[in-house]
């Protein structure tokens, strides 16, 4: 999924209600990832992308 521009990977799992969706995303941003919830279909959808902290340049 493209949201703003950015690649987001679903995790492949469908939920059943917005709190279990909404638990999943909170261990992915506890992980350092961005997240996004859709609703689809009744069930709710996960998508992540791995924020970058910093970048380190070797010589």
């Amino acid at each position: 999924m493209i949201s703003d521009g950015k690649k987001f990977m679903w995790d492949g799992q469908l939920y059943d209600n917005r709190e279990e969706a909404s638990r999943a995303g909170e261990s992915y941003q506890g992980d350092n990832f961005e997240i996004r919830m859709v609703e689809e279909g009744g069930k709710f959808l996960v998508y992540s992308r791995r924020t970058v902290k910093e970048t380190v340049v070797t010589a």
